[in-house]
């Protein structure tokens, strides 16, 4: 390697899947991520989100329990999957603090629902 040039490694660390599984639950979806979701992969996390779309599910639930960071290009991805199926049928399950302030602080916890934990979501 030459001298000064990075390592492709710090350029583009070796990261986990954003998506840990997709499952279907009485007509509901449930999607969950994990790690750090950005623009280093918010490509994964729309493809796995238009996928479940396409199934016309009654609602989507987002677990979050994993993600340990957002940053704002996933928080846009979220907004489109919204658009895309209607108000309140995209929810936000078990969010991290980091997480929950970034969806505060972004005004987006009012157009988002957000809850304590999946199974809260799912019987909202």
């Amino acid at each position: 390697m030459e001298e000064g040039a990075l390592s492709d490694d710090l350029v583009s660390p070796q990261r986990e899947h954003p998506v840990l599984g997709v499952e279907a639950r009485d007509g509901d979806v449930i999607v969950r991520l994990a790690g750090e979701l950005d623009l280093y992969n918010a490509e994964d996390v729309r493809t796995a989100l238009a996928q479940a779309i396409e199934t016309t599910p009654r609602r989507i639930v987002i677990d979050m329990a994993a993600v340990e960071f957002v940053d704002s290009t996933a928080l846009g991805v979220l907004i489109e999957a919204r658009a895309r199926l209607g108000e309140d049928a995209l929810l936000l399950a078990a969010p991290q603090l980091e997480t929950r302030r970034t969806l505060q602080v972004s005004g987006l916890d009012r157009h988002l629902p957000v809850h304590d934990s999946v199974d809260d979501a799912l019987t909202a």
